[in-house]
């Protein structure tokens, strides 16, 4: 009888270097808070070099404000919405937008990450400035631009579009954001985010009906 032998799969590639020391990083700052969180311990946890992570990355701020950066990016929010044509298609885009942040900022990571700026505000305020800029901003930035997309093109009414933004995120958050920081709520499920969402975008587009 012929032998049959079986090729075995070739094991799979490591991680690039970057993202080795980010999730390296993400892992020793949670663990350890900013401050504790020393450069050495990263490397190795990374199994870099010191020299390594410093040609990559200038300090540890650099690092954290890497880490936060990569985090928002993987929203895949801002870019990738279309404009919106209809009113109908306006509120497809809000409850999909809305539906992607709240799952993204409730993810564990991300809390954790909010949790340690709140934990090290008073000794590193950095952490602080670094999570509100790629992250409050970010997103309040993205929706304010599908929001003046969707004013230029008379599918909603005027005023201020820095109003109307917060007005929005008003709605899609409430206190939920707060109490799953506290620990007071679990995150809700996909479908529960999704129905959030939807509640949001409708409560919205009452307050601003199309130009007429």
């Amino acid at each position: 009888m012929r032998k049959i032998t079986i090729a075995a799969r070739p094991a799979p590639a490591p991680p690039p270097v970057r993202e080795r020391i980010l999730c390296a990083a993400m892992e020793t700052f949670i663990e350890k808070g900013y401050a504790g969180a020393s450069t050495l311990a990263i490397a190795r946890r990374a199994r870099v070099s010191k020299r390594e992570l410093y040609a990559l990355f200038g300090s540890k701020q650099a690092m954290l404000a890497a880490c936060i950066a990569d985090r928002a990016q993987r929203m895949g929010v801002p870019g990738a919405l279309p404009r919106p044509r209809s009113r109908q298609m306006l509120a497809a885009l809000l409850a999909r937008f809305g539906t992607v942040l709240l799952r993204e900022i409730c993810s564990p990571e991300v809390i954790a990450v909010f949790r340690l700026a709140v934990l090290e505000a008073q000794r590193s305020p950095e952490v602080a400035r670094t999570l509100d800029a790629h992250g409050r901003r970010a997103s309040r930035a993205a929706a304010r631009r599908v929001l003046a997309r969707a004013r230029a093109a008379g599918l909603i009414g005027g005023g201020d579009l820095r109003a109307m933004t917060e007005q929005y995120l008003a709605l899609l958050w409430g206190d939920l954001f707060m109490r799953v920081l506290l620990r007071l709520e679990e995150v809700p499920s996909a479908a529960a985010l999704a129905r959030r969402a939807r509640r949001a975008t409708e409560g919205f587009l009452r307050l601003y009906p199309q130009v007429r």
